[in-house]
């Protein structure tokens, strides 16, 4: 959520940082500013909504200045308007900000007790002011390190001075932030996505640092102002290919591109000539872990829920799933044979990491299953497993979920026969199996055009339900949220087995339910809870896999068939469909698909 970006250069920045922002959309916004330095004044444009609007101002046209920050901003304090909106400035400072300043009522009864007069009604502005104050009586440095103790919360901070036309001050405690370099100029930003068509040369701040970046070189200091020297990554230096091609969004692109993210990934991990899986550098012997721990938000969540079955049906590990936002606050109880995985699409998930940071402090077993190999969850973690679905740009993950449970699959297979659990030939059988579903997942994305019939009835009700049993859980609560997430439709998962312990009394005439029934262990139990729908006026769609047998049930509104394969991999081919149902009933909404309301790709805030 929010993103920020910098430039100090030789040459007029405004253009640049505008470029920039555009590339930090995917992370979710609703307002973008910018300020540069020329003739000795802070210049300041922002306006709501799109960083299309922003460009089309005239003013920012004709912006001036070789130093400059730019925001695209996520509304957490105050309405998402032009007033709101970054840089927040005074006449001597201008601050873009990501994250949330938890102190910011105790901060501003104290500064306009001092004088100081608040234009809106963020968070943020209190930075600006806390800057200015110490301004008067420190230099720099100590100004910025007095105001970053001050500060509670999270936060990711750009700033300039009018005083100061060849610098910008980045800092960070718990939002991620960036340094790159070029010839002659230097950049601060969000995440490298937004540097790298600038630059591939990077270094990340650690929590509580913070930096002066110049034109020609860039220092790094400490939370208590000591220089530090920081290490210079370089970034692979090729470009990827961001374009939605002839599909109408990026996410209709990301599903179809599905298959390819199955094979990309089953390439990395499967070792083909001795039908073996390649984890390299396993950082602990097998016998230091007896339990796992999954952990993420949102999708990632659901992930982890999913792996949680296939662990538990293939391994003799205890394995538990949590919710990074309620880990954190937990008494966790913690195990020195317990390996805590911890599953993110951006690697910023502020949540997961923050967890991910107690097991650390807790010298716990760590390993990120992520998109971005560069992010704070995989830097920090002792062992990474890349999920290698190229960049998604859709807000509402379809292909990182698909590559998370693949990676998170093949995970379990693979300690599954480290540990004994699982029989030599049993394993080739399911590796075998696993080669095939790039495959399979590409013949089940042809069931286009039943599903865009069917999306109607959806958009046409107040709500819905998701049921599955088993395997087909997790995948009912990815349906739901799915659908939440784009049509704005109230949708709600549920284990089949639950409905009559309290949700039937949610069923009435017309209600459109998603049962997932695949011909697996849990099949006829999963009929049975669907004829109790059924039976109180449910519009039951089901989805199972092709079989020679027939249904055993009377009833039924629609009917959706996924190819078929072992138990362990329907979850991905039932997966397919619901992401249809979501997408085509948002496109007949005509609803901003690739950028739902109040979301964001990479959540950066508690």
């Amino acid at each position: 959520m929010c993103g920020i970006i910098g430039i100090n250069s030789n040459k007029s920045v405004s253009a640049s940082i505008i470029n920039s922002l555009k590339k930090l959309e995917y992370r979710g916004y609703d307002s973008a500013g910018i300020a540069t330095l020329s003739s000795g004044q802070i210049n300041e444009v922002k306006s709501e909504g799109r960083v299309d609007n922003l460009e089309k101002n005239s003013l920012v046209q004709n912006m001036e200045g070789t130093i400059g920050i730019g925001h695209v901003r996520w509304a957490t304090h105050g309405s998402p308007n032009s007033l709101n909106a970054h840089p927040h400035s005074s006449q001597n400072v201008s601050v873009v900000h990501n994250g949330i300043i938890e102190n910011s009522t105790l901060l501003k009864k104290f500064l306009v007790g001092k004088g100081h007069k608040f234009k809106s009604q963020t968070d943020t502005e209190v930075i600006v002011h806390l800057i200015t104050e110490h301004l008067k009586t420190d230099d720099i440095v100590n100004s910025i390190k007095k105001t970053l103790k001050s500060l509670h919360g999270s936060f990711a901070l750009g700033i300039i001075f009018k005083d100061q036309p060849d610098l910008i001050v980045g800092a960070r405690r718990g939002s991620p932030l960036a340094v790159g370099y070029g010839p002659n100029e230097n950049y601060l930003g969000s995440d490298s996505y937004a540097l790298k068509s600038m630059t591939n040369k990077i270094t990340y701040l650690n929590d509580g640092e913070f930096c002066v970046i110049k034109k020609d070189h860039v220092e790094f200091f400490s939370d208590d102002g000591v220089k530090i020297n920081k290490k210079v990554l370089e970034l692979s230096s090729q470009e990827e290919e961001y374009d939605k091609g002839d599909y109408k969004h990026f996410m209709a692109k990301e599903i179809e591109e599905q298959p390819l993210t199955l094979k990309n990934g089953i390439k990395e991990y499967i070792d083909n000539s001795n039908n073996d899986i390649n984890i390299y550098n396993f950082p602990w012997k097998i016998s230091e872990i007896s339990s796992i721990t999954l952990i993420g938000c949102g999708t990632a969540y659901h992930s982890c829920l999913m792996a949680k079955y296939w662990f538990e049906e293939l391994t003799s590990l205890d394995v538990n799933v949590d919710i990074a936002s309620e880990f954190r606050y937990r008494k966790n109880r913690f195990k020195r044979d317990s390996l805590y995985i911890f599953v993110s699409q951006s690697g910023e998930t502020a949540d997961t990491y923050a967890a991910l940071d107690i097991c650390k402090k807790n010298g716990m077993k760590t390993c990120a299953v992520v998109n971005v190999i560069e992010s704070s969850i995989a830097r920090d973690s002792e062992f990474v497993l890349p999920i290698h679905c190229g960049t998604e740009i859709g807000v509402a993950s379809t292909k990182a979920f698909l590559g998370q449970i693949l990676i998170l699959y093949i995970l379990s297979l693979k300690l599954a026969l480290l540990r004994k659990d699982l029989k030599k030939d049993v394993f080739t059988q399911k590796l075998n199996d696993l080669k095939k579903l790039p495959k399979l997942v590409d013949q089940t994305l042809s069931i286009d055009n039943k599903i865009q019939t069917i999306s109607n009835t959806f958009n046409e009700a107040k709500g819905s339900m998701f049921l599955g049993r088993g395997f087909s859980y997790p995948i009912a609560l990815e349906g739901a949220l799915k659908l939440k997430e784009l049509s704005y439709i109230h949708a709600e998962g549920y284990p089949a087995g639950e409905m009559k312990h309290g949700p039937l009394a949610l069923i009435e005439e017309g209600m459109p339910v998603v049962v997932l029934a695949p011909r697996d262990n849990y099949y006829k139990k999963t009929i049975s809870n669907m004829q109790e729908v059924i039976a109180r006026g449910a519009k039951v769609l089901l989805v199972t896999n092709k079989s020679k047998d027939e249904i055993v049930s009377e009833n039924i509104w629609e009917t959706l068939e996924v190819e078929t394969t072992n138990a362990d991999l329907l979850p991905f081919l039932l997966t397919i469909p619901l992401q249809k149902l979501a997408y085509y009933s948002a496109l007949k909404k005509g609803f901003d698909i690739d950028k739902p309301r109040n979301l964001a790709k990479s959540v950066t805030v508690e």
